[in-house]
């Protein structure tokens, strides 16, 4: 017969704390906060900017107009001939007046007031020629 072993004592496993969970973070899908926010007058619009692949969120290129975008996510995209640079501030609840769609980002690259050849038209091209009225260009 065999004799009888005891099987060695288990050790408890322990498990390490846990710490609580954060909150999910509160996101809203990307074609709505960009029609929200008025960069497109219409979801379908945003949809197809998104979809085409023009369009970058936190620098990763993003071609699902369901992302989830939420607070602190940085969006780049092209619009009306200039690349704009967005930080999302805020989620919004309707498509709302420019002054409340304009609370819901900042705009990191904004558009100079004056448009880059507007430093030139301060000065009269016939004063830099050093000539006045009665100047010819051929002189």
């Amino acid at each position: 017969m065999a004799k009888y072993r005891p099987e060695p004592a288990r050790r408890a496993v322990q498990k390490p704390a846990q710490t609580p969970a954060a909150p999910p973070r509160a996101t809203l899908r990307l074609d709505k906060w960009l029609w929200q926010a008025r960069f497109f007058r219409s979801r379908p619009t945003a949809c197809a900017v998104i979809a085409e692949g023009h369009l970058r969120v936190n620098g990763n290129r993003c071609l699902k107009p369901g992302y989830g975008v939420g607070a602190g996510d940085t969006l780049t995209f092209p619009q009306a001939g200039r690349i704009r640079l967005i930080r999302v501030v805020a989620l919004g609840n309707r498509r709302g007046p420019a002054a409340e769609a304009q609370g819901m980002y900042l705009d990191l690259d904004p558009r100079p007031d004056l448009p880059p050849d507007a430093d030139d038209a301060d000065c009269d091209e016939t004063e830099t020629m050093g000539g006045g009225r009665d100047a010819s260009p051929l002189e």
